[in-house]
Protein backbone atom coordinates (compact mmCIF):
# COMPACT_ATOMS: atom_id res chain seq x y z
CA UNK A 1 0.00 0.00 0.00
CA UNK A 2 2.71 2.36 0.20
CA UNK A 3 3.65 4.81 -2.66
CA UNK A 4 0.63 4.73 -4.23
CA UNK A 5 -0.68 7.75 -6.29
CA UNK A 6 -1.85 10.72 -5.11
CA UNK A 7 -4.81 9.62 -7.00
CA UNK A 8 -5.18 6.39 -5.49
CA UNK A 9 -4.50 7.96 -1.85
CA UNK A 10 -7.36 10.54 -2.58
CA UNK A 11 -9.44 7.33 -3.21
CA UNK A 12 -8.49 5.69 0.04
CA UNK A 13 -9.21 9.12 1.65
CA UNK A 14 -12.99 9.52 0.35
CA UNK A 15 -13.61 6.13 0.51
CA UNK A 16 -12.70 6.34 4.42
CA UNK A 17 -15.23 9.51 4.39
CA UNK A 18 -18.32 7.75 2.59
CA UNK A 19 -17.54 4.89 5.01
CA UNK A 20 -17.43 7.58 7.87
CA UNK A 21 -20.41 9.26 6.76
CA UNK A 22 -22.69 5.71 6.49
CA UNK A 23 -21.66 4.40 9.81
CA UNK A 24 -21.03 7.31 11.84
CA UNK A 25 -24.29 9.04 12.98
CA UNK A 26 -22.05 11.46 15.26
CA UNK A 27 -19.87 12.49 12.20
CA UNK A 28 -23.46 12.97 10.04
CA UNK A 29 -24.49 15.42 12.90
CA UNK A 30 -21.24 17.12 12.88
CA UNK A 31 -21.24 17.69 9.05
CA UNK A 32 -25.29 19.08 9.72
CA UNK A 33 -23.34 21.58 11.86
CA UNK A 34 -20.25 22.36 9.98
CA UNK A 35 -23.37 22.97 7.08
CA UNK A 36 -25.65 25.46 8.96
CA UNK A 37 -21.99 27.08 10.62
CA UNK A 38 -21.28 28.02 6.80
CA UNK A 39 -24.53 29.26 6.00
CA UNK A 40 -24.78 31.48 8.87
CA UNK A 41 -21.33 32.99 7.55
CA UNK A 42 -22.72 33.61 4.11
CA UNK A 43 -26.35 35.38 5.28
CA UNK A 44 -24.51 37.50 8.38
CA UNK A 45 -21.68 38.83 5.36
CA UNK A 46 -19.10 37.72 7.91
CA UNK A 47 -15.59 39.15 7.41
CA UNK A 48 -12.51 36.52 6.09
CA UNK A 49 -11.38 35.94 9.84
CA UNK A 50 -14.26 34.31 11.16
CA UNK A 51 -14.34 32.51 7.87
CA UNK A 52 -10.84 31.34 9.00
CA UNK A 53 -11.50 30.74 12.20
CA UNK A 54 -15.03 28.37 11.98
CA UNK A 55 -13.44 26.56 8.80
CA UNK A 56 -10.36 25.37 11.11
CA UNK A 57 -12.41 24.71 13.84
CA UNK A 58 -14.80 22.59 11.37
CA UNK A 59 -11.45 20.84 10.34
CA UNK A 60 -10.86 20.08 13.40
CA UNK A 61 -13.64 19.11 14.87
CA UNK A 62 -14.25 16.67 11.88
CA UNK A 63 -10.89 15.27 11.55
CA UNK A 64 -10.85 14.63 15.42
CA UNK A 65 -14.28 12.62 14.59
CA UNK A 66 -13.16 10.68 11.80
CA UNK A 67 -9.72 9.71 14.02
CA UNK A 68 -11.94 8.70 17.09
CA UNK A 69 -14.02 6.47 14.51
CA UNK A 70 -11.11 4.52 12.95
CA UNK A 71 -9.94 4.16 16.93
CA UNK A 72 -13.16 2.87 17.20
CA UNK A 73 -13.48 0.90 14.32
CA UNK A 74 -9.64 -0.89 15.17
CA UNK A 75 -10.22 -1.31 18.64
CA UNK A 76 -13.43 -3.12 18.43
CA UNK A 77 -11.86 -5.50 15.48
CA UNK A 78 -8.75 -6.25 17.34
CA UNK A 79 -10.82 -6.81 20.79
CA UNK A 80 -14.59 -7.34 20.43
CA UNK A 81 -14.93 -8.00 24.16
CA UNK A 82 -15.39 -5.69 27.09
CA UNK A 83 -12.03 -4.62 28.90
CA UNK A 84 -11.53 -1.69 31.15
CA UNK A 85 -8.55 -0.53 29.24
CA UNK A 86 -10.34 -0.80 25.92
CA UNK A 87 -13.25 1.33 27.54
CA UNK A 88 -10.90 3.79 28.43
CA UNK A 89 -8.96 4.28 25.02
CA UNK A 90 -12.50 4.97 23.53
CA UNK A 91 -13.31 7.76 26.33
CA UNK A 92 -10.31 9.49 25.88
CA UNK A 93 -10.92 9.20 22.16
CA UNK A 94 -14.18 10.93 22.44
CA UNK A 95 -13.10 13.32 24.81
CA UNK A 96 -11.00 14.76 22.35
CA UNK A 97 -13.80 15.47 20.01
CA UNK A 98 -15.71 17.07 22.50
CA UNK A 99 -13.01 19.43 23.32
CA UNK A 100 -12.60 20.53 20.13
CA UNK A 101 -17.26 20.51 19.89
CA UNK A 102 -16.97 22.80 22.88
CA UNK A 103 -14.12 25.00 20.92
CA UNK A 104 -16.17 24.92 18.32
CA UNK A 105 -18.89 26.21 20.48
CA UNK A 106 -17.04 29.16 22.11
CA UNK A 107 -16.27 30.62 18.60
CA UNK A 108 -19.96 30.11 17.88
CA UNK A 109 -20.78 32.47 20.46
CA UNK A 110 -17.63 34.87 20.09
CA UNK A 111 -19.21 35.26 16.63
CA UNK A 112 -22.80 35.66 17.63
CA UNK A 113 -21.51 38.18 20.43
CA UNK A 114 -19.68 40.13 17.65
CA UNK A 115 -22.87 40.50 15.73
CA UNK A 116 -25.01 41.51 18.92
CA UNK A 117 -22.02 44.11 19.64
CA UNK A 118 -21.85 45.10 15.95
Amino acid sequence: MKNQSFHCRAGFALLGLRTAWRRERSFRAQTVCAALAIIALIVTGAQTVWWALFLVTISVVLALELVNSALEALIDHLHPDTHPEVGVVKDIAAAAVLVASLGALAVGALFVFALIAG
